[in-house]
């Protein structure tokens, strides 16, 4: 029996950047299979020669993403892409959240502005939908690693204005969430999960500080540790999982949650297309991910969207 071929897909910019990426060829390797990392937007790329074109650090798709669903619709006809195409293009933009809100999830309160609104208007309608916070984050629909997003105050009301209205004058669609405070003490956690199981957590500390612009990074940089998650945090992940209107289990998912201010975890964010998987504080979390691709590179059947 061949060994299985396997892309691991990032982008130029992310190669270096990507600590994710060292320990899960080491992994690949040790159980034997032919592993390649390729830049989504290799020209010279042939994606009929590899058995797994697996997503891994595409981290420029937001400033590119016809682009770049373009290409993972013809490399999904060359090979099996994962996360599958039709997961890829539901969870590169935010707006997957309300279809989450809909099923039932505990997100946190999100208000979306569209190309052609009126900023101040939706502003406005926002700040009065939650008078009781001070504080507030404006970002874009489709977006990562928390580029273009802001955290505002109240008194900022014309930085913030500006913001929705840079956002929106570039064809940009804006997600405007209330900040919840307990982010600054508690952190975000972040589950990740390999074929619907459990497999480990982290803590993020905040990232978005008052009075700061936006990174002009790829990413913003950010303060891991390891964290052990509260069973209710366990229980929030495994709903939203469960509410993905697609096939399950899906090879790979993280789930980000912040509390609110009674305490209870909300989903901020669901990362299905290119999210760190932060395998260094994990010990063993490369190798069971390595035999999750593994044992797909050995099955046949696609995954198909299915309706709930």
């Amino acid at each position: 029996m061949t060994s299985p071929r396997i892309a691991l897909v990032t982008a130029h910019a992310a190669r270096a950047l990507d600590d994710d990426l060292a320990p899960l060829v080491a992994a690949l390797n040790e159980l034997g299979t032919h592993v390649q990392i390729i830049d989504w937007d290799d020209a010279a790329a042939d994606w009929s020669h590899v058995d797994l074109a697996v997503l891994r650090s595409t981290w420029d798709y937001t400033e590119r993403l016809p682009e770049f669903l373009a290409w993972a619709e013809r490399t999904a006809a060359h090979t099996r892409l994962l996360n599958p195409l039709d997961v890829l293009r539901w969870n590169t933009d935010k707006h997957y959240l309300g279809a989450l809100a809909g099923r039932g999830i505990l997100i946190v309160p999100s208000l979306f502005v569209e190309p052609g609104e009126d900023a101040a208007r939706a502003l406005e309608r926002f700040l009065d939908l939650h008078a009781e916070f001070d504080e507030f984050v404006i970002k874009p629909a489709i977006g990562a690693g928390s580029r273009d997003a802001q955290r505002h105050g109240r008194d900022a009301h014309d930085a913030a204005l500006a913001h929705v209205r840079r956002l929106l004058d570039a064809d940009r669609s804006v997600l405007m969430q209330p900040y919840l405070d307990r982010v600054d003490e508690h952190g975000e956690t972040a589950l990740i999960f390999f074929d619907g199981r459990y497999s480990h957590a982290i803590r993020k500390g905040p990232l978005l500080r008052r009075g700061e612009g936006p990174t002009s990074d790829l990413f913003a940089t950010e303060q891991i540790t390891p964290r052990v998650p509260t069973p209710q945090e366990r229980a929030v992940a495994e709903r939203t999982l469960a509410a993905i209107p697609f096939a399950q289990p899906l090879p790979y998912a993280r789930v980000d949650l912040i509390h609110d201010n009674d305490g209870s975890p909300r989903l901020l964010e669901l990362e299905l297309a290119e999210p760190s998987l932060f395998f260094a504080h994990a010990p063993g979390s490369a190798l069971r991910f390595a035999q999750t691709l593994l044992a797909r590179a050995n099955r046949a059947a696609p995954l198909q969207l299915v309706t709930h």
